[in-house]
């Protein structure tokens, strides 16, 4: 006979129990969870938050009592102190970031080429240890108009001075009681009358402290001779004294004034007066006008308005590329030390000479890296505030306002609206959030590479 074993049976296998539920790396959930609150909590209080309540707030008026929709947002784009932020805006997001990366790359190939690499290093990565308000400071200072202050007016002006000659005396003119020269256009003077040849003809000139005459002047020397001469002088001395358009013992000879000949407009002869402030000119001057032309009282060189309404903003952008060169260049030349060399010294046996492995090797090999730089930057410039804030003089301010800066000068800077500063806020994270999704995406390809 044949038996069926209860299920009850010694051979039966007993039915597993359940569990507590783990992660993969063998944690219980509750203890994962119970870690990861803390910084959830903090993640909710600093950043949902704040988001959440800037696009409710940006959906009221300025003291937060009426609710007006996207009116706000309608103003952000109809007012012009705005437009001119979100296009400026745009040319840092276009420009910055491009021109930081360019030098980061060039500055990391050239470190491995020379034998002081790391001191560049060092000196290219410095301003990454100085703070935005610092480096505001700093080149507010370079940018100064005054190229006895500032740095970059003041090499301006070297350069300048070395290819075109200043003007030699640029607040003089001429004594207007007794001479008679008269203003003819361009900042020239021009006689009345003619000069005549044996009869000297007087130029006095005024307007310059005789303690402020460039150099050691001499005594101005009356002009004398058979010939088209004539004498430029100051017309002034310490103390008073002597009869004016008379040269006077103790009054100074004017060096290096040029002196032309005009007949019918047009240019016949020219000279320049001497130490003792005598010129003489050739005999075609004979009956011709003189004039002083304008070259002679120009104002100096002062250097370029870096500051101005049309220079701000690539001023400004210059600071921010000091600052940040050294952060791209770290970064590429970390990417740099991972590269095959055999890949380079293979182009280079084929025949491609070191712009081609450059371009067509190097620069491939880096792409990832010098996309992360590229986005970093580009998310870093959205939000640039600092030194267009401090850097920026008054007057210049709006031409160089940026989108975080008009949030400022829109909620806390006078404006006092924070409607119209939440709205801007909820703007810039729209503008940041496309550049952090591909961000992300790049990242996890990589992970799954």
């Amino acid at each position: 006979m044949t038996t069926v074993a209860s299920s009850e049976g010694a051979g039966a296998l007993p039915t597993p129990s359940a569990k507590p539920r783990k992660s993969v790396t063998g944690t219980r959930l509750w203890v994962a969870v119970l870690f990861l609150l803390p910084a959830l909590i903090l993640l909710g209080a600093l950043v949902v938050y704040p988001i959440g309540y800037s696009i409710w707030r940006s959906l009221y008026d300025a003291d937060g009592s009426g609710f007006v929709g996207l009116d706000n947002y309608g103003d952000i784009f109809s007012n012009s102190s705005t437009l001119t932020a979100v296009r400026n805006t745009a040319i840092w997001v276009a420009v910055a970031p491009a021109v930081v990366t360019a030098l980061g790359l060039i500055f990391a190939v050239m470190t491995e080429r020379v034998r002081w690499g790391t001191a560049f290093k060092l000196i290219v990565f410095m301003p990454m240890a100085i703070s935005m308000l610092a480096a505001g400071i700093i080149f507010r200072l370079v940018y100064e108009q005054d190229p006895s202050q500032g740095a970059a007016n003041a090499v301006a002006k070297a350069v300048h001075d070395t290819f075109v000659s200043s003007s030699v005396y640029p607040k003089a003119r001429p004594n207007a009681t007794v001479s008679d020269l008269k203003a003819s256009g361009g900042g020239s003077f021009t006689s009345t009358g003619t000069v005549q040849a044996g009869t000297p003809a007087l130029l006095p000139l005024v307007g310059i402290a005789p303690n402020k005459l460039p150099g050691t002047p001499e005594d101005a020397k009356a002009a004398s001779g058979s010939g088209v001469t004539g004498t430029v002088w100051l017309d002034f001395k310490l103390g008073g004294g002597g009869t004016k358009g008379q040269v006077d013992p103790g009054e100074k000879a004017l060096k290096g004034v040029k002196v032309e000949a005009v007949k019918d407009g047009k240019v016949v002869a020219s000279a320049k007066s001497g130490a003792d402030g005598v010129f003489t000119l050739p005999a075609s001057a004979d009956g011709a006008q003189l004039r002083l032309p304008g070259s002679n009282f120009a104002a100096p060189y002062d250097g370029i308005d870096w500051l101005g309404p049309t220079l701000v903003t690539p001023a400004i952008i210059g600071s921010y590329v000091w600052m940040w060169a050294g952060f791209a260049m770290v970064l590429i030349a970390a990417g740099l030390a991972g590269v095959d060399r055999n890949l380079l010294e293979a182009a280079r046996v084929d025949g491609a000479n070191e712009w081609q492995v450059f371009r067509r090797v190097t620069v491939p090999l880096l792409a990832p890296v010098l996309v992360v730089v590229l986005v970093t930057l580009m998310i870093n410039v959205m939000k640039i505030f600092d030194l267009v804030y401090i850097i920026a003089p008054q007057p210049s301010q709006d031409d160089a306002n940026v989108l975080a800066l008009q949030l400022f000068l829109s909620s806390f800077g006078g404006g006092g609206n924070y409607g119209v500063g939440s709205a801007i806020g909820v703007i810039l994270l729209l503008l940041v959030l496309p550049v952090m999704f591909v961000n992300l995406r790049r990242l996890r390809k990589e992970r799954e590479r």
